[in-house]
């Protein structure tokens, strides 16, 4: 029963250190490689417009969740204007007001946006539109540019792309120039198309966006039109211009909002034009801001969140659990000896200020001249406390010596040696010692060298940038680690060294033994 526990508490462990792996790399886009760049968009919206004598109100539809990609940062540039931000139907807008403004007048809206592809969600099924009457001859005309559609399309898409083409034709029909009047604009072809479309029945909207084109300066939004096709029960997308049904590969929707994107009170020549520019940014920072601006809490209770101090400090502790593991492995699985449970890790730890190569020969200095002085005090007959005491005190006068020698000879990796954890090399002289005196030199010096391999496969585990770029970024997978260890802790079958150490006992009988003796034949055989 309780093997049946441990092994369902690590699936728990593991699933949910994957799970929360997988979220974090797919939908909030957490890097997994270090020094990994994600493409930015840096997208300016400019508001021109000649200020009326008095009051003047500008309002500008701004993104608000578009699809495939998320708004990380953005500014409101309006000088001696009084700004607030609405959200009205699952749309937003910014409202700028002024008391007094005289001439030329430009307002700016910047916003930073990255490719996101977070899952949004699409409208559900609309209710059909009401039916309105309209006068003469409109209705008339209304009608005989519907039943001319009709005749060219074959269902609720086909028949939306056929009429907004008619709409935009070089030459439309004598209907088309009716119904538009004097209005030519694009936006107020795409309102007309859906209003056409709810005399029959055709549930329509309006959406726009432009193009990502790197350095693209006076860029106009797109409209295009979202129909609900009855038959397929499902939306599908046209462009507003030529009728043509999909959406381009870069597209970013602006809006959604079924009404103007600008507004400015009594000024129809207002404009509103489009600049665009590309750039690449650190992955990890861009996923951070994006977090940021989606879940303030998310971040709050994360690691990204500690002052940069602390997170360098973190980066190294995550990592003990690699180390550590490691050893696990190397002591549980392969049987290699050691002093001490963690003094490998400790010992790989501080490799990472004093290098490898330069790392063991200081540790193997300072091991050989405390041992020295260790065996000096065995004869002077002291107490483990005292003599540990007296050991601290030449290792902590050691480490101080090698310092001040490298520091004359001009080798700067000397000077790392403090980097050393001092009770650590006190602990492992001490049992260097009492098992040369107790088990041989030949048994100290094997377990030395165990414990030094050890160090130095931790150290080039946890040297490895995307090992600590991962373990930082995503430490439920250290919960993955756990779940192993648990596992592993119940572990009692043979280890690798042990196979060649017993391997005489597995091969077959010599030939040239003599074979057993048989049994006497039973009397009357």
């Amino acid at each position: 029963m309780k093997k049946t526990q441990l092994y369902l508490l690590a699936l728990i462990l593991a699933t949910a250190g994957i799970a929360g792996f997988y979220y974090k790399w797919k939908v909030l886009r957490f890097p997994v490689e270090p020094q990994s760049e994600s493409e930015i968009w840096e997208v300016q919206a400019r508001v021109e417009f000649n200020a009326r004598s008095g009051p003047n109100k500008v309002t500008l539809q701004i993104p608000h969740n578009p699809p495939g990609y998320s708004v990380i940062d953005e500014n409101f540039v309006a000088r001696n204007y009084g700004m607030n931000i609405e959200r009205v139907r699952g749309a937003r807008e910014v409202q700028w007001q002024i008391r007094r403004a005289n001439g030329t007048q430009a307002l700016y809206y910047k916003a930073t946006i990255y490719r996101d592809e977070h899952p949004t969600a699409e409208p559900i099924e609309p209710k059909p539109p009401e039916q309105r009457t309209h006068e003469e001859p409109f209705a008339t005309a209304r009608a005989t540019l519907l039943d001319q559609v009709r005749e060219r399309s074959v269902d609720s898409t086909t028949f939306a792309g056929e009429l907004v083409r008619q709409l935009n034709a070089t030459k439309p029909s004598q209907e088309v120039e009716l119904l538009l009047g004097k209005n030519d604009k694009a936006e107020h072809r795409a309102l007309l198309a859906i209003d056409l479309l709810a005399d029959r029945q055709i549930s329509a909207r309006l959406m726009y966006g432009f193009e990502l084109n790197d350095g693209s300066v006076d860029t106009e939004l797109q409209p295009f039109l979202r129909i609900w096709d009855t038959e397929l029960k499902q939306w599908r997308t046209i462009d507003a211009r030529s009728g043509a049904e999909g959406l381009p590969e870069n597209l970013f929707v602006w809006s959604t909002a079924q009404k103007p994107v600008l507004v400015v009170d009594d000024n129809p020549r207002a404009n509103v034009t489009f600049s665009l520019q590309r750039s690449l940014a650190d992955a990890l920072d861009t996923a951070k801001e994006n977090l940021r601006s989606r879940d303030e809490n998310f971040i709050a209770y994360s690691l990204l969140n500690l002052p940069i101090e602390t997170q360098q400090t973190f980066k190294i502790l995550l990592l003990v659990p690699v180390g550590a593991f490691i050893m696990l492995i190397l002591r549980n699985l392969v049987g290699i000896k050691t002093f001490g449970t963690f003094m490998p890790v400790l010992v790989a730890l501080a490799f990472n200020w004093t290098g490898l190569i330069a790392g063991l020969v200081l540790f193997a200095t300072i091991i050989s001249l405390g041992l020295l002085v260790r065996f000096y005090m065995e004869r002077l007959k002291l107490l483990l406390v005292p003599r540990l005491t007296a050991v601290l005190i030449v290792v902590v006068l050691l480490m101080a010596l090698v310092s001040v020698v490298s520091n004359k000879l001009g080798l700067n990796v000397g000077l790392s040696v403090a980097l050393f954890p001092m009770i650590i090399l006190t602990m492992t002289i001490e049992r260097v010692s009492v098992a040369w005196e107790e088990r041989g030199a030949a048994y100290s010096i094997k377990q030395t060298l165990g414990s030094l391999a050890i160090a130095a496969l931790a150290y080039t585990a946890m040297g490895q940038p995307r090992l600590q770029h991962l373990i930082f970024v995503f430490p439920e997978l250290l919960l993955v680690l756990l779940a192993v260890t648990l596992i592993l802790g119940r572990y009692s079958g043979y280890r690798l060294s042990e196979l060649f150490r017993f391997r005489a006992l597995a091969r077959d009988p010599d030939p040239i033994a003599p074979p057993p003796a048989k049994a006497d034949a039973a009397p009357g055989a």
